[in-house]
């Protein structure tokens, strides 16, 4: 059994070096968050022999009967009188159709959507006669094409989750079926289920662990899928399981009864209670192994299905999947509601003006008499819906659609950069959704996880000093290539291959065994550890309890120190040509209040040493007086020297996060690590720097109570509105810096964004989720959660933008993101690039979008005015039709798909380019009513000019073709070329395809037009088709085409010069990049020089370790029994209490 350690912590306040790994709180309770959620993390230790069932245990399982969990006690009530079981199936569903459900529920969904509603309810109003100014397949065509483009779309996305869904799903285990072990898919897997996993298997559901091919069914696991961590952890089963429960027919007899919590989504907890032949035994969370774990270091093992499918931990820990939205499809909502409250005021008034024109004049003519009799208020209420209908295209059906292609346009653009794609791993970049493209370009706020993202989560052993005597370099310098080379481990035959180190006189001393401090550096490194050792395949593997811990053990191993083999009492290393086997009389594992290990060595001459590492502030206290290598010494142990420990940065890292500070995006990191690592990497990828100010825990406390006890003293001033006082948290100009931990996490959200850099140690997953939840409730931010662990899940799901690194920490962060790559430093390009891009496209689309519907639309209403209000169309019926479905709508989408401002390595070169964006100021309600007045300009230019022209005319053949079908083809052929010559303006990257799209959207209007007014299509369809022979007559007129050049010109003439302007009087950020471009070449600096005492240059070592094996290691458990030959001075190692520890 393993032995509970003495907790020696007093502290009331956040405890730096604690952290659940996940809590229960819901998204509700934000203003709840105490340092109650600070708990100690549980450790493996007997319990007393109390009984602790919670009084209302509902979830029971019974091994081996699958019936028994079928029984109406265990029925739920799912729709009026049907009832289902409450146990979960092991399938997981993360698709939204199926063959039955698609048509309707996608139909249902599509419908949500304001605009789809009112187009299908002007489609029922155009069937109504009465009221009927539009044949009613003016309407039906473009709404069957939106809806039918959008429900493919929404197909294509279902089916890939079917894919992903039917992979995981039929993935093999062996189960227990019949009294044998039968191959059988994971989704066939039920609760109370034996299962056989072998060694690198997956566990497929939250199992109990029953038995194992280890000693007392122990079991490595790697949680990375959960945790994050990829460091193995141990579980153990029962001893009445390991030893009853080896053989197939024990395991099929065998009946056992749990009883246990209801599923949750505590990581860190497990309480239950097994029933099996009259005996109870508690269970706890070191039984249990959990969906999403990989077996490791264990030949198979037996485990009972207790959770399956979305009951299981991992699933409960996914948090809800939130329906994300951006910033611009908020804004376009809100100016599709304000164009319905236009158009409503403007189809009353013309209404209101019918009922009155009709009543002074309609009712006295006599040609307009047609036999109704309607009262002039019947008839204005008539005509209001006639000109909903009429103006029913001021909001476009075609803009969801567009908008839509855009973005999947946008999402393939991000698939296929090859500047984002990691050969190394084969990952390319991807764009796991196809609706947020354009908020890249908004962000304000990332939020970013530690290991694993920023890190390569890989520790390599650099540099070492030992008596005062400095051994490594940082890198091969090429220049010095030939004195700096790669030490030969050939002479090594244990060496690991992989291992790189520079500088062999470091080698040259220890292979002269003539340096005794150097000798007894690489003999400590080599003894004292929990490491664990496996065989195979004539090579040594390590399994360490953290990484930096299994490279300083690898470091002597290379050295010629090679750790072999452990017992429970003794460890054997080979020292260059010997094999020496030392015995072990205690150890004292490192945790987070000691920062440091010690073992205590009996030598096999008899000598007793005790070996310690740990953390320079913890171990420079305790040096012995008489140590020759410390300045200043204080108790007793001798210093042999201090390595340095690299947990690499990935490629690019500082030079992202420096590059998206000058984006003005400031960059949070949210970790599970300790204070002192977070700031070491903080400093490393330049987060952190020499001139920023840090402030703590305690300041950040200290200030926010007297932020509170002001607001206390003045309630006055915060009920008139004040959000907060005018005096700053941080006064000065200097840079502020945050460091917290996850207990300070109340009521801090302003102070932090004051700062410059915000580092969150200790938090939970839950906890990382609420603090980009307090940043986007309390600042309106678009917010970037970027992770590679599955504790990051919950913080990717809750922000704007969730990003996922697909590292070495499993796919549950990518599974759960909407973009995935494989570097930190393609976050850069992804936002600056794709994501500004994305951006400046879709505002483009969206301004040009509504000008050129209000330019189309309104011209209705100025003919209004000369046809009694009388809900009369300008246009004609095809026309009206096809208008935002191939007139105009080619050369606006690829606007949106394929315009730049400036090239991509501009976009990175200048990232101030990005600002705009943050700051909305490309859309927006001005940008939108500017649109407006710039189609009510252009609407009046197309009427009023043709109106004016066809006043008073003579054809050349003395007719006078001033009709009113004339009159239509020439303002429709004016709005075609103004709307594409525009767009052609607007466009600042010109493609052959831009070239195209713009000259065939004119040739196949007039294409079309000719095709409609001939008089052969007016033969087969003569009540369709009525402008028969009007193109070819109107336009063969000279001063007509006169007139349409007129109207274009004077329409596109004050755009031209507005844009002269803007671009020499009020440039853009854009505009003005060729200026940044010098000003940045003479505002390049040298980097400053080397400093010594630099508070960057921080010692890290044992920050970052993580308690080890020492529990494990000294209960023996790990080890098989053998008769001892011989009784020895003691029976087993005796583990010091802590408060001895500290004076040793």
């Amino acid at each position: 059994m393993s032995r509970r350690r003495v907790d020696t912590r007093s502290s009331l306040g956040p405890d730096d070096e604690v952290m659940p790994y996940s809590d229960d709180e819901t998204d509700d309770e934000l203003e709840e968050e105490s340092s109650e959620g600070e708990e100690e993390a549980p450790e493996r230790a007997p319990q007393p022999q109390v009984e602790t069932r919670p009084t209302d245990v509902t979830w029971k399982v019974k091994a081996n009967d699958r019936p028994y969990h079928q029984l109406p006690e265990f029925k739920k009530k799912v729709f009026l009188c049907i009832k289902k079981s409450k146990y979960s199936g092991n399938a997981i569903k993360t698709y939204k159709y199926n063959f039955l459900t698609f048509l309707p529920l996608n139909l249902y969904e599509q419908f949500r959507r304001v605009a789809n509603v009112y187009f299908l309810a002007l489609l029922i109003l155009q069937i109504i006669p009465e009221i009927s100014t539009l044949p009613w397949y003016t309407t039906l065509i473009p709404l069957v094409i939106v809806l039918g483009i959008t429900a493919i779309k929404d197909l294509v996305d279902d089916l890939a989750r079917h894919r992903m869904d039917n992979e995981i799903n039929n993935r093999k285990s062996e189960v227990l079926l019949n009294g044998r072990f039968q191959e059988a898919k994971w989704r066939e897997i039920q609760v109370g289920d034996v299962v056989r996993l072998k060694k690198n298997d997956f566990i497929p559901a939250d199992l109990l662990l029953l038995s194992s091919s280890n000693p007392n069914s122990l079991c490595y696991v790697e949680t990375a899928e959960l945790d994050g961590e990829t460091n193995l952890k141990f579980r153990m089963g029962l001893r009445v399981t390991d030893e009853r429960l080896q053989e197939d027919h024990q395991l099929a007899d065998f009946n056992a009864l749990i009883e246990c919590e209801e599923p949750n989504n505590r990581l860190d907890k497990f309480t239950g209670m097994m029933l099996w032949d009259r005996e109870r035994y508690p269970l706890e969370l070191d039984n249990m192994l959990l969906r999403g774990c990989k077996i490791r270091n264990t030949d198979w093992c037996h485990g009972l299905v207790i959770f399956a499918g979305g009951d299981t931990k991992i699933m409960k820990n996914g948090g809800k999947t939130r329906f994300k939205r951006t910033k611009i499809d908020e804004l376009m909502n809100y100016m599709v509601y304000t164009i319905f409250a236009l158009l409503i005021l403007v189809s009353a008034g013309l209404a209101i003006g019918h009922t009155y024109w009709y009543e002074a004049i309609g009712t006295k003519a006599w040609y307009l008499f047609d036999g109704k009799d309607q009262t002039p208020g019947y008839r204005g209420f008539l005509s209001f819906w006639g000109y909903i209908i009429v103006l029913n295209t001021m909001v476009p059906i075609s803009l969801y659609v567009s908008v839509e292609v855009i973005r999947l346009g946008q999402s393939k653009f991000i698939n296929w950069d090859l500047q984002m794609y990691f050969a190394e791993k084969d990952t390319p970049a991807k764009a796991r959704t196809t609706t947020l493209n354009e908020e890249l370009g908004q962000i304000q706020y990332i939020f970013s996880d530690k290991t694993g993202t920023l890190t390569q989560n890989i520790m390599q052993f650099k540099k070492c000093t030992i008596a005062g005597r400095n051994y490594g370099k940082w890198k091969v310098i090429k220049p010095f290539s030939i004195l700096c080379q790669l030490v030969d481990w050939s002479w090594n035959r244990y060496a690991d291959k992989k291992f790189q180190f520079i500088d062999h006189s470091l080698v040259a001393h220890v292979r002269s065994k003539k340096d005794k401090d150097a000798m007894e550096f690489f003999k400590l490194l080599s003894l004292c550890h929990t490491v664990m050792v496996e065989h195979k395949d004539d090579d040594l593997v390590y399994q360490a309890a953290s990484p930096d811990e299994g490279a300083l053990v690898t470091a002597a191993r290379n050295f010629g120190y090679v750790f072999l083999s452990r017992t429970q009492d003794t460890m054997t290393i080979r020292e260059m040509d010997q094999e020496m086997t030392y015995e072990m009389l205690a150890l004292l594992d490192f945790n987070s209040d000691r920062k440091r290990m010690s073992i205590i060595l009996k030598f096999p001459d008899g000598r007793i040493r005790l070996y310690c590492k740990g953390a320079d502030t913890v171990i420079y206290e305790r040096l012995s007086p008489s140590s020759k290598h410390k300045e200043t010494t204080q108790t007793a142990l001798d210093l042999i020297g201090a390595t340095a420990i690299e947990d690499k940065l990935q490629d690019g890292v500082p030079e992202t996060i420096a590059k998206l500070a000058k984006a003005d995006i400031k960059i949070w990191v949210l970790t599970g690590d300790k204070k002192e690592t977070a700031e070491n990497i903080g400093y490393s990828c330049s987060l952190l720097t020499d001139d920023m100010e840090i402030h703590y825990g305690d300041d950040v406390n200290e200030k926010l109570t007297r932020r509170q006890a002001s607001r206390r003293d003045d309630p006055q001033a915060y009920r008139r509105g004040k959000k907060k006082t005018a005096e700053p948290f941080f006064p000065g100009s200097n840079k502020n810096a945050l460091i917290i931990t996850g207990g300070w996490l109340i009521d801090f959200v302003d102070m932090a964004c004051e700062c410059e850099a915000v580092i969150c140690c200790r938090v939970t997953p839950k906890q990382k989720a609420n603090v980009v939840s307090l940043v986007k409730k309390y600042k309106k931010a678009v917010t970037l959660s970027i992770g590679d662990g599955a504790n990051d899940v919950n913080m990717i799901k809750t922000a704007d933008i969730g990003v996922g690194i697909s590292g070495q920490e499993g796919m549950q962060a990518v599974m759960s993101s909407d973009y995935a790559f494989a570097q930190f430093r393609y976050l850069q390009r992804l936002l600056l690039v794709h994501g500004r891009w994305s951006y400046i496209r879709m505002c483009k689309f969206l301004r040009f979008f509504f000008f050129k519907n209000f330019a189309f639309t309104l011209v209705h209403f100025w003919y209004s005015f000369f046809n009694g209000y009388s809900s009369q169309i300008t246009f004609e019926d095809w026309f009206i039709t096809l208008y935002n479905l191939a007139y105009s709508s080619l050369p606006v989408l690829l606007v949106g798909l394929l315009d730049q401002d400036v090239n991509d390595r501009l976009s990175l070169k200048f990232p101030k380019l990005y600002i705009p964006g943050q700051q909305g100021t490309l859309f927006n309600y001005k940008n939108f009513f500017i649109s407006l007045f710039h189609g009510i300009f252009v609407s009046l230019i197309i009427f009023f000019i043709p109106y004016g022209a066809f006043l008073q005319t003579m054809g050349q053949d003395g007719e006078a073709p001033s009709d009113y079908q004339s009159f239509a083809v020439v303002a429709a052929s004016s709005l075609i070329f103004i709307v594409n010559l525009q767009i052609s303006l607007d466009t600042s990257y010109w493609t052959f395809v831009n070239c195209f799209a713009v000259l065939g959207s004119i040739a196949i209007y007039f294409g079309v037009m000719f095709d409609i007014h001939s008089a052969g299509i007016h033969v087969i369809f003569p009540s369709v088709f009525t402008f028969t022979g009007v193109a070819s007559n109107a336009l063969r007129q000279p001063y007509l085409w006169l007139t349409i050049i007129l109207t274009v010109g004077i329409s596109l003439l004050p755009v031209i010069c507005i844009q002269f302007l803007s671009k020499t009087i009020w440039p853009s950020v854009g505009d003005k990049k060729y200026e940044m471009e010098l000003k940045e070449d003479d505002d390049k600096k040298k980097p400053a020089p080397f400093q010594r005492g630099r508070r960057s240059r921080r010692s890290a070592y044992a920050f970052s370790h993580a308690q080890g094996y020492a529990d494990l290691i000294a209960s023996g458990q790990s080890f098989r029994r053998r008769p001892r030959a011989h009784g020895g001075p003691q029976e087993s190692i005796r583990e010091i209490p802590r408060r001895e520890a500290e004076n040793i």
